[in-house]
C-alpha cells in the first residue's frame, strides 16, 4: 500500500530539528526532506510503547510534613486528582472547587520545588473579568519513582498515612484523575500511573490536540498495557476546552476569554462504561467552565475541529511572534494563502479518516457520513477557522507562550498528528508537505516575517 506523500522521515519522536541559518528559501526548507521517511503507519509513540516491557513503576507521594493529609485515603471515590497545574489545571481546579458540594481535590505537581512555592504563596489565582480569586483549599503532592531523601514525608501513593484512623475499606486505585499536562506528556503520565488504575478508574485528558486513544490506536494501547481484557482498563475521557487562559506566574493565570468546554468518553472501560459519570458530571456542572456532556461521536468531531484550529493558529502565530488577530487581517494576503494551503491538506486527511474502516467504531450507522465529509471540506473549515479567529484575536496562542518561555511546543501533537494520520491512512493523494515544513520551521526556533513564511510554505 502506498503511503502519504510526506517528506521522508524516521519518525516525529526521533528526528533532529533542522535549524536554518540563512534566509529561508525553497531550497533550504526542503532540507526537511530527510526527516519524514516512509515507514510503519504505526505512530512513533505507539511503536515505542509496544516495545516497552518494563513493569509499571511504584510511585511515592511526597509533601512537606506540614502539608501531609491523612484524609486522602478515606475519600478516593469522591476525590479528584489533577496532574499538571498549568493554565488548564488551574482552571479546572479552581472551578471544580466552586461546586455546591465540591469534591476533595489533590493537585499533583511535577517538580518538588513547586511544593515550597505553593506553601509560600496564596494558592491558585485566577483573574477573570478584572476580578482576582485565590484558593488554597487543595491537597498538594509531588509524585516520584523514588522517595525524596532530603526532607518531608514520603510514602507510596494511595497507601494509608500513619495517622489515618479510618477503618472503612480503602480502594487502592485512583478513582478520578484529570491529566492537564501538555499534550506530549499526557499519555506518558497516564501510562506511568497504570499500576494505580483499573476498570473502576476514570482518566480525563484536558489538553490541546487529539487524544491518542481514539481509533485506530487506542485499543492496541489498552490490550498491551492492561492484559486480561478491556474490563481491567480505566474509562478514558477527553475535555475540549476553548477558554483562553494565559499564565502570569506559577499558580497564577488570567482567564482572558470566556468560552466553553465539552467532555465525553474516548475509550470506555469494557467492564464499567458508566464509571466515568461521576467525574464527567462534576466537570459539566463546574461554575464558569460552561461545560457540556457530549456523545462519543460528537466529541471526536469536535476534537478534530479543534485540531484544525490549533494546527493553524498556534504554529503560525508562534513563527510570526504575533497575537492571533494578526493572522486574520486579510482574506487575500499571502498569509491567508498559507492558511488555505494548510486547510486543504488537513481537509483531505480528515475526509479520508471519515471514510476509513477504523472510524466505524465511532461513527454509528445513525451518523450521516456524507454530512460529515461536507463538514470537513475546505470551505466549512475555513469559515470555522475565521469565526474562531475573530473570537480569539486578542489572545496569545499557547504555542507562542511556550516559545517565549523557552519551552517545547505541542507542534508534534497538532501538525504531527496530521502527518502521522496521513501515513496511517496510506493514500497516495494525501500530501501533507506544508505541515511537515511547518513542523520543521517551528522546531527550528526561527521568528519569521509574513513574506518569509509565505515563501517557505507556498511552494
Amino acid at each position: 500500500m502506498p503511503f502519504a506523500r510526506c517528506r521522508p522521515r524516521a519518525g516525529l519522536s526521533s528526528y533532529q530539528p533542522f535549524i536554518p541559518t540563512l534566509a529561508l528559501s525553497k531550497r533550504s526548507i526542503s532540507a526537511s526532506a530527510n526527516l519524514f521517511s516512509m515507514g510503519s503507519p504505526q505512530p512513533p509513540w505507539l511503536a515505542t510503547l509496544l516495545q516497552d516491557q518494563t513493569p509499571a513503576p511504584t510511585l511515592y507521594s511526597w509533601t512537606p510534613d506540614r502539608a501531609s493529609s491523612p484524609r486522602i485515603l478515606d475519600d478516593l471515590d469522591r476525590r479528584i486528582f489533577i496532574l499538571g497545574v498549568g493554565n488548564l489545571g488551574r482552571l479546572y481546579a479552581s472551578y471544580l472547587s466552586k461546586l455546591a458540594n465540591p469534591p476533595p481535590i489533590t493537585l499533583v505537581l511535577h517538580r518538588k520545588e513547586l511544593l515550597e512555592q505553593w506553601h509560600a504563596g496564596q494558592g491558585i489565582e485566577i483573574t477573570r473579568s478584572g476580578a482576582t480569586e485565590r484558593n488554597k483549599d487543595f491537597d498538594v503532592q509531588y509524585w516520584t519513582e523514588s522517595p525524596p531523601p532530603d526532607h518531608g514525608a514520603a510514602h507510596e501513593i494511595l497507601t494509608p498515612s500513619p495517622d489515618s484512623s479510618s477503618s472503612a475499606p480503602r480502594r487502592r486505585t485512583i478513582g478520578n484523575i484529570i491529566i492537564a499536562t501538555k499534550a506530549s506528556a499526557a499519555l506518558p503520565q497516564a501510562d506511568r500511573l497504570r499500576r494505580y488504575l483499573d476498570g473502576s478508574s476514570t482518566v480525563a485528558f484536558a489538553q490541546n490536540g487529539m487524544s491518542k486513544l481514539w481509533p485506530p490506536h487506542g485499543q492496541t494501547y489498552v490490550s498491551h498495557r492492561y492484559p486480561g481484557g478491556g474490563g481491567n482498563a480505566p474509562n478514558f475521557v477527553a475535555c475540549i476546552t476553548t477558554h483562553g487562559v494565559t499564565s502570569t506566574a506559577p499558580f497564577k493565570s488570567t482567564h482572558a476569554s470566556l468560552a466553553d468546554a465539552k467532555v465525553g468518553l474516548v475509550l470506555p472501560s469494557e467492564g464499567n462504561p458508566g464509571g466515568a459519570d461521576y467525574l464527567m458530571d462534576r466537570i459539566a456542572a463546574a461554575p464558569h467552565l460552561d461545560s457540556q456532556l457530549v456523545s462519543r461521536p460528537d466529541l471526536w468531531v469536535l476534537q478534530l475541529e479543534k485540531l484544525v484550529i490549533n494546527s493553524t493558529i498556534n504554529p503560525l502565530s508562534a513563527l510570526l511572534r504575533c497575537q492571533n488577530g494578526v493572522l486574520f487581517e486579510s482574506r487575500t494576503s499571502p498569509l491567508s494563502q498559507v492558511m488555505d494551503r494548510l486547510l486543504d491538506e488537513t481537509s483531505k486527511v480528515l475526509q479520508a479518516l471519515v471514510r476509513h474502516p477504523s472510524s466505524s467504531d465511532i461513527l454509528t450507522p445513525e451518523v450521516d457520513r456524507d454530512a460529515l465529509l461536507r463538514r470537513f471540506g475546505v470551505i466549512p473549515l475555513k469559515e470555522l477557522l475565521w469565526t474562531i479567529g475573530d473570537k480569539v484575536k486578542e489572545n496569545t496562542s499557547s504555542m507562542l507562550q511556550d516559545v517565549r518561555a523557552g519551552k517545547p511546543t505541542e507542534i508534534r501533537d497538532f501538525n504531527g498528528w496530521i502527518v502521522d494520520m496521513a501515513r496511517f491512512l496510506g493514500q497516495e493523494e494525501l500530501d501533507v508537505t506544508a505541515h511537515v515544513d511547518l513542523i520543521t520551521l517551528v522546531e527550528g526556533g526561527r521568528a519569521l516575517s509574513q513574506g518569509e513564511l509565505a515563501q517557505a510554505l507556498l511552494k
